[in-house]
């Protein structure tokens, strides 16, 4: 086998090491490590000399630890074999995240359990290329982020579950409020995990929870999303959840009205209607009352749907003047109501 005599990396981007393919190499070889790179000698299983970036030739003065191996082996200037691993030391802030199962969580607020999807994204960057390249990649001939991510899917799994459910079992934090602390969550993930990245040569720079999600086809969750819908349709119209289950009753057995709009303009002649109407007048800034009894009438009506009794203003029968709500006579004649 030929002889290397120039060596450099020749890997795709995005790489966080990477093996040169042949082991081949000779005395006053060229190695050219580009900027944000170092080259890692291996020899005989042992991680050996590390040159920066550069253009190095293969002596005795740069790879001291290699040429005392080599020399006890093949001794003199003979060729030897020796292999060299590339490893990028420039940042990257690509990482991505997820969990692959949900997280169960039992909501506080409303006492159901539901079950949470968690994603983010994550940066790195090596800084001790011997602790990767012996701890992590090992003999692989490249080894990129998303082998990382793989390799520490585990262990960040396991701490972002606990930490989610520690949110929201003992801080009491509803799942719809989680989205509130997102910044929070992803500094205190952070600190939780870059001892145990550095522990393996890689800084662990950023640390992201950017969702927390439900998935819809839960029945749970859809249950959950339909009661909060309803909740809100009635605090816009200002009806309560014992007046809506009265009238979907009647809706259901063919009652007055077709639906909760519906139901309030329809059942005037109906005790639910009237109350209905009442409430949804009140809802819309309506302010009328009628004289008689008092519920609440619609602007322009001209009969109270509650006693049924006229609206419209008091006339004496004499003379057909105004006459004031209450008056017993007439303050243009003096005729008696």
């Amino acid at each position: 086998m030929a002889m290397i005599d120039r060596v450099k990396f020749d890997g795709p981007p995005g790489i966080l090491v990477w093996k040169f393919p042949s082991d081949q190499l000779s005395w006053g070889a060229q190695v050219i490590v580009n900027q944000s790179q170092e080259a890692l000698f291996f020899k005989g299983g042992e991680a050996l000399d590390l040159l920066g970036p550069g253009t190095h030739t293969l002596k005795t003065a740069n790879i001291p630890l290699l040429r005392a191996v080599v020399n006890a082996v093949y001794g003199g200037d003979s060729p030897f074999a020796a292999e060299i691993y590339f490893v990028n030391k420039a940042a990257q802030l690509d990482g991505k995240w997820g969990t692959k199962t949900p997280i169960p969580v039992l909501d506080p607020k409303f006492n159901v359990p539901l079950p949470i999807r968690a994603y983010g994204r994550f940066g790195v960057k090596v800084a001790d290329a011997r602790k990767l390249v012996v701890g992590l990649s090992g003999t692989v001939s490249q080894y990129s982020v998303e082998s990382l991510t793989e390799h520490f899917r585990g262990l960040v799994m396991t701490k972002v579950k606990d930490y989610i459910a520690e949110t929201v079992a003992v801080r009491k934090v509803c799942f719809l409020e989680i989205s509130t602390l997102l910044e929070e969550i992803s500094a205190d993930l952070h600190a939780k995990l870059k001892g145990d990245f550095a522990g393996y040569g890689v800084e662990l720079l950023n640390f992201f929870l950017e969702s927390v999600t439900a998935p819809d086809d839960d029945p749970v969750v859809a249950r959950l999303k339909k009661i909060l819908g309803d909740k809100a349709e009635l605090d816009i119209l200002g009806v309560d959840y014992k007046t809506k289950r009265t009238f979907d009753a009647l809706e259901a057995g063919g009652g007055a009205g077709a639906g909760l709009g519906a139901g309030m303009g329809l059942g005037m002649g109906m005790g639910v209607g009237a109350q209905m109407g009442q409430q949804a007048a009140a809802a819309m800034g309506a302010s009328a009352a009628c004289p008689a009894c008092k519920a609440s009438v619609a602007p322009g009506a001209k009969f109270c749907p509650q006693c049924g009794g006229a609206l419209g203003p008091k006339r004496c029968a004499k003379c057909s003047a105004e006459a004031a709500p209450g008056a017993k006579f007439c303050s243009a004649c003096g005729s008696s109501f």
